[in-house]
């Protein structure tokens, strides 16, 4: 998205299709992630980032293939039917990426940290995105100049370990309270769960349940008792 004029003007469109182009998968972006925002809580995180998984694989890989063939070093002219083809590939990887790990790469971690932590956890996480959000930009250009039609390979293995990762580690958390995530989720996964402490949690819903009502404020909290 940072380079779409510069990968196409790359590809050997011309300066106005770049920029046509840039602005078509734009639009593919925004209207993809309205798709989103109205099947997220429906079909499910995971469900959504597996299928985008699958669909940016695919076509990176075969971008890697058509730029691989036609595409030479002094040599930069795509064939009208198939510049088409690699804008509609495009497309379809950022349309893919809009609905799934776009968006949910900040809702699936707003709803996954305990209330204890997740100021903390939120905080991680947003740092985490940003730094190789910055990193993908500086290198991006100069791993375009190195790799050529590797570098859509190169992405490709890391969405593969995503959805490796999604498959294996990621619990789905539709439809779950924030208040019941661990008891509902983190407690009933596979490997996660060796890290819940079951002391901690039944202490926390103890406490919880048990804490009587004083001066008509729940949990014993006084607004007035605390200044």
């Amino acid at each position: 998205m940072f380079y779409a004029p510069v990968l196409f003007d790359t590809l050997g469109f011309g300066g106005d299709a770049s920029l046509y182009s840039a602005v078509i998968t734009g639009a593919v972006n925004v209207l993809s992630t309205l798709v989103s925002i109205y099947s997220v809580d429906k079909v499910g995180r995971r469900i959504l980032l597996l299928e985008a998984g699958v669909q940016m694989f695919l076509s990176q890989v075969a971008i890697a293939i058509i730029l691989g063939i036609k595409v030479k070093d002094h040599e930069n002219d795509l064939s009208t039917g198939f510049a088409i083809f690699v804008v509609i590939l495009i497309c379809t990887f950022v349309s893919s990426f809009a609905w799934s790990w776009g968006p949910l790469g900040w809702l699936i971690p707003s709803e996954t940290f305990p209330l204890e932590t997740r100021s903390a956890g939120q905080s991680v996480t947003v740092c985490t995105n940003l730094l190789f959000t910055f990193v993908i930009a500086q290198a991006f250009l100069s791993m375009l100049c190195h790799f050529k039609f590797g570098i859509f390979l190169f992405f490709s293995g890391w969405v593969f370990i995503m959805s490796f990762f999604v498959v294996f580690l990621l619990p789905e958390t539709k439809n779950i309270p924030i208040e019941e995530m661990t008891e509902r989720v983190w407690k009933q996964h596979w490997l996660w769960k060796r890290f819940i402490d079951d002391d901690y949690v039944v202490d926390a819903k103890i406490a919880s349940a048990d804490e009587p009502r004083k001066n008509g404020h729940v949990n014993g909290y006084d607004p007035a008792s605390q200044l």
